[in-house]
């Protein structure tokens, strides 16, 4: 006999981050100004370091990428938060879903390879100053990059195809403004604890890989820095200092987010706004502002 896909479920219910109407309205003034915020911060680095020609360098090839990405991953769910403000019943269709999973992990664990590409920019950049533009050329840039995205997709879809096979017919409703696949996978129509362990693990793993490679780069630059002279030291730390304060921002949320089930808590979705939204506000203009320094010190 032909098997029949028994999911009846269409479409997902998002309780949001509320239910109370005075603090929806709240949140729709906050969150619009903060997510206009994100993308001005991020157009600004865009176009300053397209029209300085003096930021045409790998560091600066880098860290344009990073803005796109932040833009895509702040705008997956933010925009539609938004919007669900305002509708009493907050639904996204099943495609809808799983592209919002899809394109978060897709980009999350891209991002993460990114950090780890700067880093490498960085090391060079500070420890062999002499050979920088030799090793940092335009095929290894490349390469960086492509393996980024590479990761990223590779990751996204391993976790996508476990979800392709899990059945939904009951509950529909999510605890959150977007979907994300703890939540998800916990109303399948089976037991889904070994998948969840999976899910978790496979996000565990690139996130405590990229940390340890992050770690290993900036302690070896951070020592190098110390034995340098105070004048080259003073740049070399206002530029790492940039760096660090992107990982920490980056990892902190995801650390408690992916790294452990989620609980039933409303942490949880306190820190899926940080992550999702005023991280990247933050990182946004935390950038902006040393690479205006930057800038004015050619």
């Amino acid at each position: 006999m032909e098997k029949v896909n028994h999911s009846v479920v269409s479409e997902f219910i998002l309780l949001g981050l509320s239910q109370s109407q005075n603090l929806q309205i709240l949140f729709f003034l906050e969150f619009s100004v903060v997510y206009v915020g994100i993308l001005l911060g991020n157009i600004l680095i865009l176009v300053t370091v397209t029209f300085v020609s003096c930021l045409h360098t790998p560091m600066y090839f880098l860290l344009i990428n990073l803005s796109c990405i932040d833009m895509i991953l702040a705008s997956f769910a933010t925009p539609k938060m938004i919007v669900d403000f305002f509708r009493e019943q907050k639904t996204i269709s099943w495609w809808g879903c799983y592209s919002q999973m899809f394109f978060m992990h897709l980009l999350g664990g891209s991002e993460m390879m990114l950090l780890v590409a700067m880093a490498i920019d960085s090391y060079v950049a500070i420890c062999k100053p002499l050979h920088y533009m030799t090793i940092m050329n335009p095929r290894l840039l490349t390469g960086l990059l492509l393996s980024s995205y590479a990761v990223g997709f590779v990751h996204s879809s391993s976790q996508m195809a476990f979800m392709l096979t899990l059945p939904f017919c009951g509950t529909n409703v999510v605890d959150s403004f977007f979907c994300d696949l703890p939540l998800v996978i916990k109303l399948a129509c089976q037991d889904t604890y070994l998948l969840q362990l999976l899910v978790i693990a496979d996000s565990g793993l690139l996130s405590l890989v990229c940390f340890l490679l992050l770690l290993v780069f900036y302690t070896v630059i951070i020592y190098s820095v110390r034995h340098r002279a105070a004048s080259g030291s003073s740049k070399a730390f206002s530029t790492l200092s940039a760096h660090i304060t992107v990982v920490t921002l980056f990892f902190a949320p995801c650390v408690f987010i992916y790294v452990w089930p989620f609980s039933q808590y409303s942490l949880d979705k306190i820190l899926s706004v940080f992550y999702t939204i005023f991280t990247r506000f933050f990182k946004s203009y935390y950038l902006y502002i040393k690479k205006s320094r930057g800038k004015s010190s050619h």
